[in-house]
This record gives structure tokens, sequence and C-alpha cells, in this order.
């Protein structure tokens, strides 16, 4: 049975400093969901984008996980399924795809020949 997927990524504005020709943690997280949504149509998915410099009030694991990126723990944009780090820093889409399949998702066989 296929869990539902939560998507969360964890990052600022501005590329990391060791990733300066690299989109930003918005733009990596506008990418990923309309990738994901692409590559799996009509299996929604929960998506959230978390600006570590421009936090609210946050569940305590969401919260550990900008602690994390804050004390340079982990790259960002930090890159979470279903609780699971999937990527960090200059994220892959094919780790990322393989995890949404591993919770179930079935993806869009390509049609053209």
């Amino acid at each position: 049975m296929k869990q539902k997927a939560s998507l969360l990524v964890i990052g600022r504005h501005a590329p990391c400093p060791s990733c300066v020709s690299s989109p930003s943690s918005v733009e990596t997280h506008e990418w990923l969901n309309a990738a994901i949504s692409r590559k799996f149509p009509d299996q929604p998915f929960e998506s959230q984008y978390i600006d570590v410099d421009n936090q609210m009030e946050l569940e305590e694991d969401i919260q550990a996980y900008v602690q994390a990126v804050l004390n340079d723990d982990y790259f960002y944009p930090l890159v979470v399924l279903n609780n699971t780090i999937v990527a960090e820093g200059v994220p892959r889409l094919k780790p990322i795809i393989k995890a949404f399949e591993d919770i179930g998702y079935v993806p869009q066989t390509d049609l053209r020949s």
C-alpha cells in the first residue's frame, strides 16, 4: 500500500556558499514539485518549503532539521521525504524519485516511441 508522501525542502533564498552557481532552495522546491508531479501524475503528495532565516513555529522533528542546517550539519537545500533525508546540497532527481517509488508511488511510463 502506498504511503502518502510528505516532501520537505529546508533552505535559504540564496544558494549555499559552496553551491553558488546552483538554484536557490526556493527554486529547487519549485523544480522538485514540478518534476515529481510529472513523474507521478494523479498521485498527490504534500510539499512544504521552510526558510531557515524566516522560521515560524514548527513541529519538533522539522525544527531539528532546521537546527541541523543552521549548525552546518547538512548543506542546504535539505530534502526530506516522510522524515527521511533523501538529498542535500545540490539534489539529484533520480534518488528522490527512487525514494518515492520505495514508498509505493508508480512512475508514469513514457508513451513516446
